[in-house]
């Protein structure tokens, strides 16, 4: 028989990152864990990843107090930003435009976010549509190719 699963934790911690304070802490506290073996094991696995990255963790805690952890990749938003130098999305989608990526970065983010867990059966054409419509949710605009995005003032 398998271990008695007691909780199930999801959180989104910067890479490198993991502290025993909130919002860390308490969340893995009330399912009675150890704090500290979590935040060291978490900060080993995520030592090549550039820090700050978010990444989504889901965090199996069980009735004997021991736990697992499964990360993915940071969320498309985080990509999104990044290909296009932004700090944040528009303040008004649709009505104004925060940044451009071009066809290229969305392949190259659809290539990450493809090897997550539960994304094997999804095609890229699936993966880059959804992405595209993500960007333009943040008022980032697609381009073909990277040199048609108006260059900057």
């Amino acid at each position: 028989a398998g271990r008695q699963l007691a909780a199930q934790i999801k959180l989104v911690i910067g890479a490198g990152q993991a502290k025993p304070a909130p919002p860390v802490g308490p969340a893995l506290g009330q399912a009675g864990l150890n704090i500290m073996g979590f935040c060291k094991e978490f900060n080993a696995k995520t030592a090549d990843v550039k820090d700050g990255t978010p990444i989504p963790v889901s965090i199996n805690a069980y009735a004997d107090r021991s736990f697992d952890f499964t990360m993915r990749s940071p969320p498309a938003t985080h990509f999104i930003k990044q290909a296009a130098g932004l700090t944040g999305g528009a303040d008004r989608p649709g009505h104004e435009t925060a940044g451009h990526v071009s066809l290229k970065h969305i392949y190259h983010i659809a290539e990450v976010k493809s090897k997550d867990p539960g994304m094997e059966h999804i095609s890229m054409r699936s993966i880059c549509s959804q992405l595209i419509a993500t960007a333009k949710s943040m008022g980032v605009k697609v381009v073909p190719r990277p040199e048609d995005a108006p260059k900057k003032k």
